[in-house]
């Protein structure tokens, strides 16, 4: 795979945080907030990886690779949060048969939680997390990727900042500490969980081998369990604050905006969801924990979309967003939109 270009000629982010209101303001600012970027050659393992039709020619090793570079950056997320330290050295390698080299976690800290009982749901989803990424590695073997570098920083210029300045979280030119607080924790993983989600939908249906499908069955149920968990507190915490719900529609908002024009992504207000019939039964209000369509299925994304939100960049690029030197796999650009 050959990059053409690198990325370059970052615009001022304050020029361009004005327009993030509405969704197609929203993807323009992604477009230009980091810079352009480059389109890089992709080989046929992203055409596989983004269409079912030619599911039967993607390599499960490849496939399995994305997956986890996906969740080095949840299981640091959720480590950090709770334990104030990233995951073991011996857990970030390559395998012998790999070329990639072990990228650093920028930011990151301890969160002093005020509510123990989503303490205890941190540390859950931590030790399942971090269990996520040694079970991947040891499945790849030889032909793991190392971790990429990942950016959980709190400056003005971090991704988890320029993602809640466009969904209007925080003020323009501010930044966003996503360790600062239990409400700031909860709307960060609320970007991240959902997405990964997705992730799982597309790409289990991708792997060829019977085992693999099983285990990436099994890790899409994980996710899902932790997706509603996360936007299950969000909703009930937003009883008494409204701004979470608002914050959290926002969130998806701009998910939304950045990987399309379809509107798939829906938050966690009743306003959000798609199926006005559900919005009442027997005379009460429903909430939004699954972002599921009118016939309640959730939906996926193929890889180059994830990579949009998570490159934060709605155009064809190589890194950005959380991930600053891009994925260590065979798939690294996201789509063009």
């Amino acid at each position: 795979m050959t990059d053409l270009a690198q990325d370059s000629g970052a615009q001022p982010l304050d020029r361009l945080e004005a327009g993030a209101e509405r969704s197609s303001e929203r993807r323009e600012f992604f477009r230009t907030a980091l810079g352009a970027g480059a389109v890089a050659v992709v080989g046929a393992a992203a055409v596989a990886i983004g269409s079912v039709a030619t599911a039967q020619t993607a390599n499960d090793a490849a496939l399995l690779n994305i997956l986890l570079n996906f969740e080095y950056l949840e299981a640091q997320f959720y480590a950090f949060a709770v334990t104030g330290a990233g995951l073991p050295s011996g857990q970030l390698t390559p395998g012998s048969a790999s070329t990639t080299t072990v990228g650093a976690v920028t930011g990151g800290r301890q969160v002093s939680f005020a509510d123990p009982v989503l303490a205890r749901h941190a540390r859950e989803l931590a030790n399942e997390k971090a269990a996520h990424v040694a079970f991947l590695r040891t499945t790849l073997g030889t032909a793991v990727v190392a971790q990429p570098a990942i950016d959980l920083g709190s400056t003005a210029t971090s991704a988890f900042s320029v993602a809640m300045r466009a969904a209007n979280v925080v003020a323009a030119g501010a930044a966003f500490d996503p360790f600062a607080s239990d409400n700031n924790f909860l709307l960060a993983a609320f970007f991240l969980e959902d997405v990964v989600v997705t992730a799982y939908k597309a790409a289990a249906q991708l792997l060829s081998d019977t085992n693999s499908r099983d285990a990436a069955a099994g890790l899409l149920a994980a996710h899902a369990h932790h997706a509603a968990l996360i936007r299950t507190v969000l909703f009930t915490r937003g009883a008494t604050t409204a701004t979470l719900r608002t914050q959290a529609d926002a969130i998806s908002a701009v998910r939304d905006t950045l990987d399309g024009t379809v509107r798939d992504d829906v938050g966690i207000s009743p306003a959000a969801l798609a199926n006005s019939q559900l919005t009442a039964l027997n005379g009460l209000v429903a909430s939004n924990v699954v972002p599921a369509g009118v016939d309640g299925i959730a939906f996926g994304r193929s890889a180059p979309n994830v990579l949009n939100i998570f490159y934060l960049n709605s155009l064809a690029v190589t890194r950005g967003g959380f991930y600053p030197n891009g994925l260590n796999a065979s798939v690294v650009t996201s789509a063009a939109n």
